[in-house]
């Protein structure tokens, strides 16, 4: 590149590090608005991201070749277990880390702003669900809490607090408290989330018997060894029968994302508007894929604006005409970690 291109480029590059405007990101409307704002962070991100930056390097990826988003490199999701991924010269606030077998090493979400987090998933939840507020918040995630660092007990107890209602609050061994405070407020209609890990929440329904009818009962995946694996429909069908409730909604998250999708049923799951999920080729990872054909999952996640937006997760999945998609599998030589581990 000519001194005077690189010095051009290199200005707009600044330009753009200082017009972006991570308010901006939850204002995204239509499809157009989300190409736009996806192109505007994958420069930022070039920019200031070494890592990322090195990445785009190593497979010849300069922002003149990137004119939509299909044309962005996804990071592997392995970097954040051996670099640190940074877009941002700011403090951390937070370090995130997933769950691992003991001896695994574990990856890293360095948060320079738990601000855009909680905005994120607040708006997130709102966007599917309504006003936090409006629910009881009963967590059943002894998983998470017996370990320091889980992004997903972060985002819980904010909802907890969030809430305002005295009854909100996190369960590990005490399933007879959590079973008498579920169906006493289920009975006089108030909205309740139970949020749980699978194997707990099974652990529940084999313990005591439900019938609720204002409550949602939502699985974060994850067996963590505890139990035998379940395909998806099995697991549901468990759930569904021992809580008494026609639907099992789901989370899809993970450590180093700061955006969450959800499933009202079915496995169906949705994104807000600010993350998006298309699929690569599994025999070439720089390849996007048409709709509805099994792939490697990739991940615009433009709340992680701080860190990398642009991530190829080790999941297997299709994603629909309608931006739905659906999580089959994970590659055969990928970790097993704590979320969403079901064998589906």
């Amino acid at each position: 590149m000519p001194i005077g291109d690189a010095f051009l480029f290199s200005y707009f590059c600044v330009i753009v590090y200082f017009m972006i405007d991570t308010q901006a990101i939850f204002k995204i409307k239509t499809k157009s608005d989300f190409e736009k704002m996806a192109l505007e962070v994958f420069k930022f991100q070039f920019r200031n991201n070494k890592v990322y930056r090195s990445f785009c390097d190593l497979i010849n990826r300069d922002p003149s070749d990137v004119k939509t988003i299909k044309d962005i490199p996804f990071l592997p999701i392995q970097f954040f277990k051996t670099h640190n991924v940074l877009s941002s010269k700011e403090s951390i606030e937070a370090t995130f880390t997933s769950s691992g077998t003991t001896g695994s090493t574990t990856s890293k979400h360095y948060v320079t702003n738990l601000e855009l987090y909680k905005h994120s998933f607040t708006e997130g939840f709102a966007h599917f669900y309504g006003n936090i507020e409006d629910y009881t918040i009963l967590a059943l995630l002894p998983s998470y809490l017996e370990r320091e660092g889980s992004s997903l007990i972060y985002m819980v107890d904010n909802f907890i607090k969030q809430s305002h209602s005295a009854n909100s609050g996190f369960y590990l061994n005490n399933l007879s408290e959590l079973t008498s405070t579920l169906k006493k407020l289920d009975s006089i209609g108030k909205k309740i989330l139970l949020i749980g890990v699978s194997f707990a929440l099974l652990d529940l329904v084999e313990s005591y018997k439900f019938n609720l009818k204002n409550t949602i009962i939502m699985e974060t995946g994850g067996m963590k060894g505890r139990r035998k694996e379940l395909i998806r429909a099995e697991l549901h069908d468990k759930l569904k029968e021992g809580f008494g409730v026609e639907t099992i909604h789901s989370e899809y998250g993970m450590t180093e994302l700061l955006s969450q999708a959800y499933s009202k049923g079915e496995g169906a799951f949705n994104c807000p508007k600010w993350m998006r999920v298309l699929t690569r080729d599994t025999e070439d990872a720089l390849s996007i894929q048409n709709y509805e054909q099994t792939g490697g999952i990739n991940i615009i996640d433009l709340a992680n604006i701080n860190s990398c937006s642009f991530i190829a997760t080790q999941d297997l999945g299709k994603v629909y005409k309608d931006g739905s998609f659906e999580i089959v599998g994970r590659f055969d030589n990928s970790d097993i970690r704590g979320c969403n581990l079901m064998v589906l």
